[in-house]
Parts: C-alpha cells; sequence; structure tokens
C-alpha cells in the first residue's frame, strides 16, 4: 500500500507539473517614429472674421474752473547803476571719480 500510495502522489505531481507550463509572450519592442522630410506648404487659408468692435464711452463730466489769483501789488522801482559790469566765474570743481 506504501509503493502503491507514494506511486500515485509521483504520478499526480508529474501530471500536474505537466500541465503547468506557462506561455512565454514576447511583445514586440514600440517602433520609434522619425520625422522625414518637410513637405510642400499648403495653400494660405482664409481670412477670419474680423471681431465684435466695443461701443464708445461716454465722455466724462467737466471739471470745475477755478477762481482768478489775486493780483500782487508792483514792487518799487529800484535805483539805476553806474555802468559797471559784475561778471561772476564759477570756481572750478574737481572730477569726480
Amino acid at each position: 500500500m506504501n509503493t502503491t500510495l507514494l506511486m500515485t502522489a509521483l504520478l499526480a505531481t508529474l501530471t500536474l507539473a505537466a500541465c503547468d507550463k506557462p506561455t512565454v509572450v514576447n511583445v514586440p519592442a514600440t517602433p520609434v517614429a522619425v520625422p522625414g522630410p518637410a513637405g510642400p506648404q499648403g495653400e494660405t487659408g482664409s481670412q477670419g472674421a474680423t471681431g465684435y468692435q466695443g461701443d464708445t464711452g461716454s465722455t466724462g463730466a467737466t471739471g470745475y474752473q477755478g477762481n482768478e489769483g489775486v493780483q500782487g501789488e508792483t514792487g518799487a522801482t529800484g535805483k539805476t547803476g553806474d555802468g559797471t559790469t559784475v561778471i561772476v566765474v564759477p570756481t572750478e570743481t574737481a572730477p569726480v571719480n
């Protein structure tokens, strides 16, 4: 009986092992698209429709006009000079670096 049980277990193992072979599927590599030379230029398309032009805005309110300023007093006339001309020469400055 021991040999029968052993032979049955061995036969069952071989039978199941023979049926359990996974199929290997080779997936082909994805081809890389390489662009070819540029073709001739196509025809020019038609002009699109002009967009909506907005309404003209309304004119704003006119501002207030200010009051006229006060006229100042006329200054006194200065003394006449003695005919001497004074020329003021600016001082020389060092160049700035």
